[in-house]
Protein backbone atom coordinates (compact mmCIF):
# COMPACT_ATOMS: atom_id res chain seq x y z
CA UNK A 1 0.00 0.00 0.00
CA UNK A 2 2.71 2.27 1.15
CA UNK A 3 4.89 1.15 -2.00
CA UNK A 4 1.61 2.35 -4.48
CA UNK A 5 1.15 5.79 -2.24
CA UNK A 6 5.11 6.66 -3.51
CA UNK A 7 4.75 5.37 -6.52
CA UNK A 8 1.81 8.02 -7.03
CA UNK A 9 3.67 10.87 -5.89
CA UNK A 10 6.77 10.17 -8.04
CA UNK A 11 4.61 9.65 -10.87
CA UNK A 12 2.44 13.42 -9.96
CA UNK A 13 5.87 14.94 -9.73
CA UNK A 14 7.22 13.64 -12.42
CA UNK A 15 4.25 14.73 -14.40
CA UNK A 16 3.88 18.02 -12.63
CA UNK A 17 7.81 18.68 -13.99
CA UNK A 18 7.20 17.67 -17.51
CA UNK A 19 4.29 20.51 -17.78
CA UNK A 20 6.53 23.22 -16.18
CA UNK A 21 9.11 22.63 -18.60
CA UNK A 22 6.60 23.21 -21.31
CA UNK A 23 5.31 26.55 -19.75
CA UNK A 24 5.59 29.45 -22.32
CA UNK A 25 6.03 27.10 -25.42
CA UNK A 26 3.35 28.42 -27.46
CA UNK A 27 4.17 31.82 -26.54
CA UNK A 28 7.17 31.67 -27.87
CA UNK A 29 6.22 29.73 -30.81
CA UNK A 30 3.81 32.48 -31.77
CA UNK A 31 6.54 35.01 -31.68
CA UNK A 32 8.83 32.93 -33.77
CA UNK A 33 5.51 32.95 -36.85
CA UNK A 34 4.77 36.55 -35.85
CA UNK A 35 8.89 37.68 -36.84
CA UNK A 36 8.83 35.43 -39.86
CA UNK A 37 5.28 37.24 -40.74
CA UNK A 38 7.24 40.06 -40.27
CA UNK A 39 10.11 39.56 -42.46
CA UNK A 40 8.02 38.23 -45.29
CA UNK A 41 6.03 41.49 -45.60
CA UNK A 42 8.99 43.45 -45.56
CA UNK A 43 10.40 41.26 -48.75
CA UNK A 44 7.03 41.98 -49.85
CA UNK A 45 7.20 45.68 -49.18
CA UNK A 46 10.81 46.16 -50.80
CA UNK A 47 10.23 44.14 -54.07
CA UNK A 48 6.85 45.62 -54.43
CA UNK A 49 8.00 49.34 -54.47
CA UNK A 50 10.06 48.68 -57.47
CA UNK A 51 8.84 50.47 -60.53
CA UNK A 52 8.78 47.63 -62.74
CA UNK A 53 6.69 45.51 -60.66
CA UNK A 54 4.91 48.68 -59.83
CA UNK A 55 3.95 48.69 -63.59
CA UNK A 56 3.23 45.27 -63.95
CA UNK A 57 0.62 45.29 -61.34
CA UNK A 58 -1.05 48.31 -62.53
CA UNK A 59 -1.31 46.87 -65.83
CA UNK A 60 -2.17 43.35 -64.20
CA UNK A 61 -5.23 45.63 -62.58
CA UNK A 62 -6.08 48.20 -65.35
CA UNK A 63 -7.00 44.73 -67.48
CA UNK A 64 -9.10 43.19 -64.95
CA UNK A 65 -10.69 46.20 -64.78
CA UNK A 66 -11.39 46.43 -68.38
CA UNK A 67 -14.93 45.31 -69.87
CA UNK A 68 -13.91 43.55 -73.36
Amino acid sequence: MLKRLVRRALARLRFGARVRDEEGAATAEYAVATMAAVGFAGLLIVILRGDEVRGILTDLVRSALTVG
